[in-house]
């Protein structure tokens, strides 16, 4: 047999993926081409015309796996619904990863190693990536099982026409919160080069001296100010975008970039980041306070992101 007819016919089996069919989808292939070269004289040249007659490898295959998708079209939107809920709750954990020094193991779902801040930003595509692969492998295998099966959805899954249309009263009342965000922020701003920081604790001289020590003082205030200056941006879009997807993708944004402050803040937080102008017997419990409202704050915004990512990943998308 011609090898460029065998060659022909081994990259045309790359891209088959039932094994049960293919050898015989090749069978079939092999008998018209040498059939056909046959009624030309059975030469090579014949062959090589008959191959030709046939098409490209990849233009051959699709026509047989036209019937056969990888993922099945019922199946197709789960795809984002399932990889934005996953991933979702996979920023959460590398929110806490950062935040807390530790690395969590939910095998074979979900690794998320201690991470600094730039190591966050820069697991989170690879973190994406793996989400999609891991929900396409799992719905590949469910069309391949050819089986009825109906997948679970959790009610949290908004749509996105859930998301309140643009209003008049809702582009004043984001404009107005933007506005006096940006007004608290430029304020903690004058407080931070005049003080250092803008936490603050007044001594019995009856002035002002900064609650933590330089390094923490300094990055809690720049946390601060970039959450207030991040949210008045969200409200200032969010006031003239008419679109839900853009509304919705904003706050997933904002709410994504809040957790990674939050996460910064919770890394330098210890008892000794206090100065000697507060008692001794408060550090510890002004630790744990703070380290409770940074907590809470973190939850209240993960609960945000998960809805508006899930949101993000459905089909029905209203404009």
């Amino acid at each position: 047999m011609p090898k460029k007819l065998d060659d022909y016919l081994e990259e045309i089996s790359h891209y088959l993926t039932d094994a049960d069919e293919r050898e015989e989808v090749l069978s079939e292939l092999r008998s018209h081409v040498l059939e056909r070269a046959e009624q030309e004289g059975g030469t090579d040249a014949a062959v090589e015309k008959a191959i030709a007659a046939l098409g490209r490898p990849r233009q051959v295959a699709e026509k047989y796996l036209d019937d056969k998708p990888i993922i099945a079209p019922a199946l197709r939107r789960y795809l984002f619904r399932y990889t934005s809920l996953l991933f979702a709750i996979h920023l959460v954990f590398i929110g806490l990863a950062v935040a807390i020094g530790r690395s969590y193991i939910v095998f074979p779902f979900l690794f998320v190693p201690r991470l600094g801040i730039i190591d966050a930003v820069m697991y989170i595509p690879m973190a994406l990536l793996a989400d999609f692969g891991l929900v396409a492998l799992i719905l590949y295998f469910v069309t391949r099982s050819r089986r009825d099966v109906r997948l679970p959805w959790p009610r949290l899954a908004l749509d996105l026409d859930r998301v309140n249309p643009r209003t008049a009263g809702s582009m004043v009342a984001n404009l107005l919160g933007g506005g006096l965000m940006l007004a608290i922020a430029w304020i903690l701003i004058l407080l931070l080069r005049t003080h250092g920081a803008f936490f603050l604790v007044r001594i019995p001289a009856g002035e002002f001296e900064p609650l933590l020590r330089p390094v923490p003082g300094r990055l809690l205030s720049l946390v601060v100010i970039a959450l207030l200056v991040a949210g008045a941006l969200e409200r200032f879009i969010k006031a003239f975008a008419r679109s839900r997807l853009v509304r919705c993708g904003v706050t997933a944004v904002s709410d994504g970039f809040a957790l990674l402050l939050i996460a910064a803040a919770l890394s330098v937080m210890n008892p000794g980041m206090f100065t000697a102008s507060v008692p001794a017997r408060l550090h510890a419990w002004l630790n744990k306070t703070l380290i409770w409202i940074l907590l809470v704050t973190a939850l209240i915004v993960a609960v945000d992101l998960v809805t508006n990512l899930v949101r993000l990943g459905r089909r029905r998308l209203v404009k």
